[in-house]
């Protein structure tokens, strides 16, 4: 039996990997900022699985949360072989519109604690010969689109960079990029989502079995649905200028910023 540890576990993508890998059987650590919430979703996935599931209260936007999610890591003893990082967050407004302490606070979550509980969690893994991570990004990563979006391509550029420094010392990165998914996101950033098309939606458990089928196939980037695959397709051959200006109507109207 392995373990998993899943940042921002207690909703959305991040719950979906937690009750998809309970199912399967791994052990998992689950990290969030709300004690209550990460307690009482470890009780229903111990009681309906039989698995152990250990909370870890973190906030990731802060130095003391990154440092102990990065010591769980890289504790040699109760080693870790998954880590999913997921925790993540929306800002909402323009640039220059959002203040500046919100998108530093952001570049901390997205980038800072990524870089750093990955390597904490690969340095371990590549001492053991085995494991995996699995970095959450966005499709908003291929477009140009204000720090959230620069924000997820740094987390792609950063997964597949570290997956070809770490080939063949048996350790998988991936960069999981979806599109929308039905989550606590928009609310928590205060976005409206009634004008976003039902075609758009992706379901969350679905898009945690795709991606975990990537992963064991050993792919370093996921896009997991033929819909967002046909739309990357489309970005790839649209020109820079142009795309930027149909991202930044489309980021106003439907995404973060």
């Amino acid at each position: 039996m392995t373990t998993a540890l899943i940042t921002g576990s207690t909703a959305g993508i991040g719950a979906a990997f937690a009750r998809r890998l309970a199912a399967d059987g791994h052990d998992l650590v689950l990290v969030a900022r709300d004690t209550e919430r990460l307690t009482d979703q470890a009780t229903e996935l111990h009681d309906r699985h039989g698995i152990e599931a250990e909370v870890l209260t973190a906030d990731l936007s802060k130095e003391a949360g990154i440092e102990a999610v990065a010591a769980r890591l890289g504790d040699r003893r109760n080693p870790v072989d998954l880590l999913i990082n997921n925790a993540g967050f929306g800002n909402k407004g323009r640039f220059l519109e959002v203040p500046m302490a919100d998108e530093l606070t952001m570049l901390k979550v997205h980038v800072e604690a990524v870089l750093r509980l990955t390597a904490a969690a690969t340095a371990a893994m590549r001492e053991r010969g085995r494991g995996g991570v699995v970095n959450v990004a966005s499709v908003a990563a291929f477009v140009p689109r204000g720090t959230y979006g620069a924000s997820k391509a740094w987390v792609v550029q950063f997964t597949q960079g570290a997956a070809r420094d770490l080939a063949g010392t048996g350790v998988r990165l991936m960069a999981l990029c979806p599109g929308f998914v039905r989550t606590e996101f928009h609310q928590r950033a205060g976005m409206a989502t009634d004008n976003i098309p039902n075609w758009m939606w992706l379901d969350a458990d679905k898009l945690v079995a795709a991606a975990l089928a990537d992963l064991a196939r050993g792919k370093t980037l996921s896009v997991p649905d033929p819909r967002y695959k046909t739309l990357m397709g489309l970005v790839k051959v649209t020109p820079r200028g142009l795309l930027g200006g149909i991202t930044s109507k489309t980021g106003r109207k439907y995404g973060p910023q």
